[in-house]
């Protein structure tokens, strides 16, 4: 980013409109026992050419540069970004956290969220899509809250293969309630064990996610109609939005609702945030959507306009009554991910996956040619888990030095998977990038 400092005529100019005689002036409400009088400890001032060559040298030196190879996934993935999303993503009038409650005002605010939800709602087979979701986690917790209110219920089912902390959020959210919540566990394949719903009655939801933390692919079709034969709803989950440019989507196997992470879609990792939350239902259940609704409507004139509909999230009109306080407006991540994917196109999504999917059995067949365990046998996308032999943190420690991060271990997530790690491989890592891991394991 470029710096343009303020001359010192703009600085006079500014403080003579708020009445300052200096710059300490806009200080004084601090009392002075609060402010720091000494000298701040800074380097002496570097030009524009030695800072960029400064900040180049100390990228190089942290675990994010392009010289690390990083095999890790686990809900937030490296892809590539076409250059038109970073371009038009940039651009002003798009960069605002705005709610657009004036629709005469926010034509075009309006129009890319209508376009976001089209688009989602398309990938995930589903007929409405809301914006202004935080993140996975927040999305899955709404879309269970969404069947509670449907249902009357106050107990929901999720699998013990949903994403960890997308559990702890859930927990969060349901500490308070009263609701409760139930964890099933998980088969020797990688999947979720269902056989416990055939002794719980008034579940509200059953939610699933696929790909699995496991990397593993769930039958949501076979779990769907489980769900549904004990009368509750059907929630899918999903990390990886890329996916369901190769598998089947939620909708086309009987989702009632699906909530989930939309990182993947044009939007850089950059430290863990931000992120997008996803969440769409049938028209069936979309009164009890929490999120902005936009809908495509006509003027007085016949003219095509966009406004802000069915808003039962807002406190402003619903109140006490409102389905989420969930307030941030998320559009400008929501906008990346219609951005990413009107310029990737469906076919570009579908040979995106079947690269991501290619890659990572390349390398899972790699490693168990090498001798490294693969526990679970179902099939999977761009994730899946290996178990290295015990002593491995002293290899772990040895591919950190040649630059390459090798999967996120298990055991903090579920002890009973010692030495066990998830890897992660999508288009960003090249055949050399996996060549070179198994190189190293077997070394």
């Amino acid at each position: 980013m470029i710096y343009l400092p303020h001359t010192d005529e703009d600085i006079f100019s500014m403080l003579q409109v708020l009445g300052a005689d200096n710059l300490d002036d806009l200080f004084s409400t601090v009392p002075e026992d609060c402010r720091f009088t000494g000298d701040l400890n800074l380097p002496e001032a570097l030009s524009e050419w030695e800072l960029n060559d400064h900040m180049s040298t100390l990228s190089n030196t942290m675990a994010v540069s392009p010289e690390y190879k990083v095999f890790v996934g686990a809900g937030s993935y490296e892809h590539f970004i076409p250059a038109s999303v970073s371009y038009l993503l940039g651009r002003s009038e798009f960069v605002t956290s705005y709610t657009p409650y004036q629709p005469e005002m926010s034509q075009g605010t309006l129009q890319a969220i209508y376009e976001y939800q089209t688009l989602a709602a398309r990938l995930l087979g589903m007929e409405v899509a809301t914006a202004s979701h935080y993140d996975g986690a927040t999305a899955l917790a709404e879309a269970l809250l969404m069947a509670v209110r449907i249902t009357k219920r106050k107990k929901v089912a999720i699998s013990s293969l949903i994403h960890p902390l997308y559990r702890r959020v859930i927990q969060t959210y349901f500490g308070p309630t009263g609701y409760e919540v139930v964890e099933l566990p998980y088969l020797n394949t990688g999947v979720t064990d269902t056989t416990g719903l055939d002794e719980m009655d008034d579940l509200a939801a059953v939610a699933i996610q696929s790909p699995n933390f496991f990397g593993c692919i769930e039958n949501l079709q076979v779990l769907g109609q489980k769900a549904h034969d004990k009368k509750t709803l059907f929630v899918a989950s999903f990390t990886e939005a890329l996916a369901y440019g190769l598998l089947k989507s939620p909708g086309s196997q009987g989702a009632d609702i699906v909530g989930g992470e939309g990182q993947s879609l044009g939007i850089p990792r950059s430290f863990g945030g931000p992120a997008l939350g996803i969440l769409a239902s049938g028209k069936k259940h979309m009164r009890s959507l929490p999120g902005r609704l936009v809908g495509k409507t006509k003027d007085l004139d016949g003219k095509t306009g966009f406004v802000l509909t069915l808003a039962t999230r807002e406190q402003h009109i619903r109140r006490e009554k409102a389905t989420s306080n969930i307030c941030t407006n998320n559009s400008l991540c929501a906008l990346a991910a219609a951005m990413y994917m009107a310029s990737v196109g469906g076919t570009g999504i579908r040979k995106l996956a079947q690269l991501n999917h290619d890659k990572a059995e390349y390398l899972k067949n790699k490693l168990k040619k090498a001798g490294v365990g693969i526990p679970f046998d179902s099939p999977t996308f761009n994730e899946f888990v290996v178990e290295f032999p015990s002593g491995f943190e002293t290899t772990h420690k040895h591919l950190l030095e040649k630059k390459i991060i090798a999967g996120l271990c298990l055991s903090p997530y579920y002890p009973e998977l010692a030495n066990h790690y998830l890897l992660c491989v999508t288009e960003t890592r090249s055949k050399n990038d996996m060549d070179t891991l198994v190189r190293e394991v077997k070394s």
